[in-house]
Parts: C-alpha cells; structure tokens; sequence
C-alpha cells in the first residue's frame, strides 16, 4: 500500500500540549486513494517559487482534466515506486544468495530481519519527513529533497561494494521514501480549490501513477539483476529515481504557492534545542552500534521495541491529557483494539517483501512459455489488483451506504482473509523447486488483496474520525506505528521460517490470524460502544 497525506496544524505550545506530528496515511497503493478523502489545502502565505494558486488551476484542464501540475507529481511518484520496489523486489535476494551469484552471503534470519527493520524505518520516517515539512521547509521542499536523497540511496547500493553499500543505501532510500511518502499527497492537495470537483478524479490519476510505478519497477529491475547481476538492478531503480527527479526539477516551478508553505514553523529560538535532540540521537545510535547493542541479526528486534514504545507514548500522552472530552477519550480506547489488529495485519501481509520472495525464488515454478521470469516479478501481481479492485470496494462500500459493515467488523475480516491466505499455502507447502503453480500464487495474493481493501483505507479513515479534536494528527501517526510495527514484526517473523518444514510456519501464523479476526469480531459490540457513534 502507498500513499500520502496532508499534514495538520501542530498545537501552540504555550498551552501545554506536545507539538502535534503532522503526518500522512501509511504506505501502501490503497492509501492514496482514501487521501482523496482526507486531503486538505493548505492556507497560501510564503513561498520561494512562481507557482500558481489553487484557483488558477481551476481553469486548468490540460492532463486529463486535471491541472498541468498534477503531472509533475504523478510522474515524480510513479518514478519513486518504480525505485523503491524494484530495489525491494531484489534486495532480499541480493542479501542471501551466496558472493559467487553476486550477492552478500548472508544467512537468511539475518537478511529478512534486516528487510523488515528496513520496512518499519520507512513508516517511522515518514513521521520525521512530515515533521520537518510542516516546521521547517513546507511539503514541496522536502518533497523535492526527499527524491535527491533517494536517488542517492540507489547510487549507494549500486556502486558501493558490500556491507558498506547496504548500510548506506537502505538507510538513505529509508529517510528519503518517508519524506517523500508524507508530503506528495499534500502537494497534490494543493493544486485543488476546496470545492473543486475534479479532486477525487485527480487523486485517482495520482494512484494510478502509484501503482504504474509499483508493478514495473519489481519486473524491469529483476530482469536487470537476472542478466547482469544485481548492481544493475539497483543502477536502474537509481536512473528511474533521475528521471522522475529531473522531470519534477522542471516543473515544479509551476506548483501552486501552498505547496510551499510551511504549516506550523518551528521558533528560531527552538532551533537549537533540536538540532540538539537529533544529534544527540545520532550518538546515541552510533554508541549502541559500536557496542553491538545493536547489530545486524537483532536489527528487526530493536526496530519493534522502538515502534512499541513510541505507539505506548502517543497513547499515554493522549489518555492522559486534560484537554480530550470524555467521548474522545472513549474513542481513543476504542481504536485500541483497531492498532492491536492492525499489527497483526501488517506482520503477515508484509511478508511479501519476506518469505514470500523466498518461496518465490525456491518452489514457485516461475516459467511461462518457456521464459523463467525472476522472483521479483511477483512483487508486480499485488498492484494489478489493487487498481482493478479498489474502485470496486469504492462502488460496493457508496452503494452499500450506510448498510455497509461497521469498521470493526471490517478490520475482523480482514485479520480473518489473511489468516486463511497463509493457510492457501499449505497445498504446496513442503514442495521442492518449481512444484508450486504460477496461478497459486496469484489466487493466494489476490486474498492478499481483498484483505487489504478491507482494512487499510478502512483503518486510515476511522482513525481520522476517532480521533480527538486536538490529537488528530498523533492519532494517524498510531496508525502509521501499527503499520511500522506490524512491518518490523513481518521481518522478524520471517527467521522463524523453514522452507524444508512449512506447515507449522504458515499453519500457525494463519491461525492467530483468524482467531484475532474473531476475537474481534466477538467484541464488535463493545468496540463500538467505546467508539461513541463512530462506525
């Protein structure tokens, strides 16, 4: 899933509540299309580029109806997915396939942890990447920034050698998606008057660039790594991040004056405290690194235990707080059970980027007419289906109306679908190279797929709603955590695999699935009493 989300207003700090941390819908090609929902625009003051106003492009129509702008941004995103899952779609395998086929050597606990650990860092990014939008630089710039810092990333995973080249590039390509991820929505936001009703059309052409980006990057980038190794499958993903930089570089002049708007700026006379807090971070990370504290094959552990303490902090500092009515306060416990299920959501849906890349690259048969595609070309099946089947969940959930499922349900589903998806593998479980079908796995994924309709724009709107008048971005943060969580678990999860004894991996996992669904499901009742008129 992939999208992004306008930032909030941050609370005055003279009134003694924490600064709010301005964020987006979670990554992930659903999310995009429910920030058609929730995007805002951005009050117009303060710009350094000669862009046009909301208004004025009203009367623009020459992309498809949409302003000329949106194009520069479609492309910059399409672009971006390209290179963030064509890199992810080989990255495992760049890890654990032995020095002599051009890979690391790694053992394969290790690779998969560090693939989850990679995976939460992105989410927990894009907190820091709205952040530094909405108090120091507005969502254009950082935007902008963001692209320069993931190209960088590539350049450093295709021509660095070796651990060195791994450590850099992820932790650039990490930083620079979140920044990305959380301001692009916003510019988007910005190029549509209030009332304009091309707004949900334009969002729609937006995912559409997503999604475009996501199925191809993992084939074009896996073809590179198959016929001249896997430095040319991240050369690659580095050229489409250059191409959609140097096309935004040209038009992003044109954008509209909010886009550069800096929300809620940060007091100079703060700055200092800052700077201060984040390099005394930095310390503190490289001293447990080099203390090994911090190592290699606990990475994904120590990304968890980061992600569920900052999620317990936002919790506590929003029980807590005076300022929330008893309703909000309500809501807030009633969205509880919403993150814990959520988590167990993410944890298996994201081992996509996992197990199954190496369930792909040892028993899928992968031939088709006589052409054996590379393993990453099955990261390209989810994105087809989420652009066939979002506009149908879309139609069924306005047609359904006030009919429709409650979200709990929807989230109890969801658990459910993806717990019998892990069990679908079981017919096939144990099997030597090539005995699984290519059509297996993409009816297992297509599950994968309803599961996440069911719950991942479900989970971004109910929490805008849930949330307290004066937390409401710290509430779609805790969304963002359970999705860093969950990825961070799927990561983790993963070492535990065994391709030679796969029954009790996918038996076990599928059935806490389904039995957290159902919990769920159990206490619809009281989950929404506590949601106090929230469905």
């Amino acid at each position: 899933m992939d999208g992004r989300g306008q930032g909030f207003q941050g609370d005055d700090p003279s009134r003694g509540e924490p600064d709010q941390v301005p964020v987006g819908p979670p990554d992930g090609a659903t999310a995009a299309a429910d920030a058609t929902r929730t995007g805002t625009v951005a009050a117009a003051s303060g710009t350094d580029s000669a862009g046009t106003t909301a208004t004025e492009s009203d009367h623009d129509t020459r992309f498809f109806g949409q302003p000329w702008s949106l194009v520069h941004i479609f492309f910059v995103e399409m672009w971006e997915r390209f290179s963030f899952y064509g890199m992810q779609g080989i990255l495992l395998l760049y890890m654990y396939y032995s020095v002599a086929q051009g890979g690391l050597g790694m053992p394969e606990v290790i690779a998969t942890g560090i693939v989850g650990a990679y995976g939460g860092t992105v989410y927990l990014s894009t907190i820091l990447g709205a952040w530094v939008a909405d108090r120091l630089l507005g969502s254009e710039r950082v935007l902008f920034y963001s692209a320069i810092v993931i190209m960088g990333g590539h350049i450093a995973l295709s021509l660095l050698p070796g651990n060195w080249g791994l450590s850099i590039g992820l932790i650039l390509v990490a930083v620079g998606s979140g920044g990305l991820k959380a301001n692009a929505t916003a510019v988007v936001g910005t190029l549509y008057a209030p009332r304009d009703v091309r707004r949900d059309a334009g969002f729609s052409l937006f995912y559409l660039g997503i999604n475009l980006g996501a199925f191809l990057g993992p084939i074009l980038t896996g073809w590179a790594q198959v016929t001249w190794g896997f430095h040319a499958g991240f050369l690659l993903a580095a050229i489409g991040m250059a191409a959609g930089l140097i096309q935004y570089s040209i038009g992003r002049r044109g954008l509209p004056a909010q886009a550069s708007v800096v929300a809620n700026p940060l007091p100079r006379n703060r700055y200092g405290l800052w700077i201060g807090i984040a390099a005394g971070a930095l310390v503190v990370i490289a001293v447990l690194v080099l203390v090994q504290v911090i190592r290699a094959d606990n990475l994904a552990q120590v990304v968890i235990v980061v992600t569920a303490v900052a999620a317990v902090a936002y919790f506590v500092v929003i029980l807590r707080s005076r300022a929330i009515s008893a309703d909000e306060r309500s809501r807030v416990f009633g969205f509880i059970p919403l993150f814990l299920v959520s988590v167990g959501f993410w944890s298996l849906y994201q081992q996509q980027f996992t197990v199954l890349t190496i369930y792909s690259d040892k028993q899928l048969d992968r031939t088709i007419f006589g052409v054996t595609l590379p393993p990453s070309f099955v990261q390209s099946i989810n994105p087809i289906f989420i652009i066939i089947l979002s506009g149908v969940f879309a139609a069924l959930w306005t047609k359904l109306g006030d009919r429709q499922p409650s979200t709990p349900v929807k989230f109890g589903l969801a658990s459910i679908i993806m717990g019998i998806a892990f069990l679908l593998f079981l017919p096939w479980a144990n099997g030597g190279p090539n005995s699984t079908p290519l059509m297996a796995i993409v009816g297992i994924l297509f599950v994968f797929t309803i599961a996440e309709l069911l719950l991942s724009p479900v989970g971004l709107s109910v929490t805008t709603k849930l949330a307290p008048e004066k937390f409401h971005t710290q509430m779609v943060a805790l969304f963002f955590l359970s999705v860093a969580l969950g990825t961070s678990i799927a990561g983790w999860l993963a070492g535990f695999y065994n391709p030679d004894d796969e029954v009790p991996y996918f038996t076990v996992l599928g059935a806490i699935a389904i039995v957290l669904g159902l919990a769920l499901l159990a206490a619809v009742r009281p989950v929404l009493k506590l949601m106090r008129g929230v469905r």
